[in-house]
């Protein structure tokens, strides 16, 4: 059985503000105060996992152990058939030293040139760590195809050139909300409010 989330606070482990930001309007029902990574200036470690799920529980720890609180990782990318996978855990790495996703993008974009085939994943792991070292992991996933050029500034990373099943808006032309509805992020989000956070 997993472990609830009893407490009132809780550290964000990323220092990248999109994905605060989704994350901490996905908590918002729950009344927890939410920091991020980088309002308590805790380092970000190197991601040396070689899943989503070992990266996303490598960052919670290290995270709830430098705040002394229950920590929430997300380790998550683009995951494209053709390209076995890849860029996949190094999707931000993809952009860059300065992790520019406009340069990810094309990359992308260039690495299927003369490939038919464009079906691509969103692939989200989430992790929830207590400072005693306890974590519990959940992983979610969106299936859809790589469309070009881009649409759309909503969101951030790859969400301009991903489109998911069934819908006809890219995840850039989507309002937040309904992304949320969707994503991989919220899948895997899901997961974690009813192993522990709902009543």
């Amino acid at each position: 059985m997993a472990r609830r989330f009893e407490g009132d606070q809780l550290v964000i482990a990323s220092h990248n503000k999109g994905k605060v930001r989704e994350i901490a309007d996905l908590l918002r029902p729950f009344n927890v105060q939410v920091f991020s990574a980088t309002d308590l200036d805790l380092p970000e470690p190197e991601e040396t996992g070689y899943t989503f799920l070992a990266n996303a529980e490598l960052k919670a720890r290290a995270a709830a152990t430098g705040a002394n609180m229950p920590a929430l990782a997300d380790d998550s990318g683009l995951a494209v058939a053709v390209l076995e996978g890849a860029p996949g855990i190094y999707s931000a790495r993809w952009g860059g030293k300065n992790k520019n996703f406009d340069l990810a993008m094309n990359r992308v974009h260039r690495a299927l040139i003369g490939k038919s085939d464009k079906s691509a994943a969103f692939i989200c792991a989430l992790a929830l760590a207590w400072p005693d070292g306890h974590v519990e992991s959940f992983e979610g996933r969106v299936e859809g195809h790589i469309v070009e050029p881009g649409r759309g500034e909503n969101g951030f990373g790859y969400d301009a050139i991903f489109q998911a099943v069934g819908q006809n808006l890219t995840f850039g032309e989507m309002d937040p909300d309904e992304k949320h509805t969707i994503s991989h992020r919220a899948d895997a989000f899901n997961q974690l409010v009813k192993a522990c956070f709902s009543k």
